[in-house]
């Protein structure tokens, strides 16, 4: 594949670890925000150091955006899904749905809605 190729350039980023439930666990958050712990407890296996490298990356790319609090200890730090972070969860609604079709026999998860759905 070329390296300049559209697919190939988004993918290079979104298929790494833990990336697309990141933007699943901003998309569940109220608003679609979660604070830098929720996202933590959320993501069962996840370390500090990747959860912040995935949404730095997530953030140079414009899929979220932070808002830092420093004046409470701890410092807080919110995350919040753009316009294009909600775009995307549409595209991971259909990779679901395809999943559900063709790939996955998951008959609970089939009919609920990423918001709610458990992973």
């Amino acid at each position: 594949m070329h390296e300049g190729c559209t697919v190939n350039q988004t993918v290079r980023y979104l298929s790494k670890k833990w990336m697309l439930l990141i933007i699943l666990e901003l998309y569940k958050g109220d608003g679609y925000t979660r604070r830098f712990s929720e996202l933590r407890i959320a993501l069962h296996g996840i370390t500090p150091k990747v959860l912040s490298e995935r949404l730095r990356e997530l953030e140079d790319e414009g899929i979220v955006t932070r808002k830092v609090d420093a004046g409470v200890f701890p410092v807080r730090s919110d995350y919040s899904l753009t316009k294009s972070g909600l775009d995307l969860v549409e595209v991971i609604r259909d990779i679901k749905h395809w999943a559900l079709k063709w790939k996955i026999d998951n008959i609970p998860c089939g009919e609920q809605d990423c918001k709610q759905c458990i992973l």
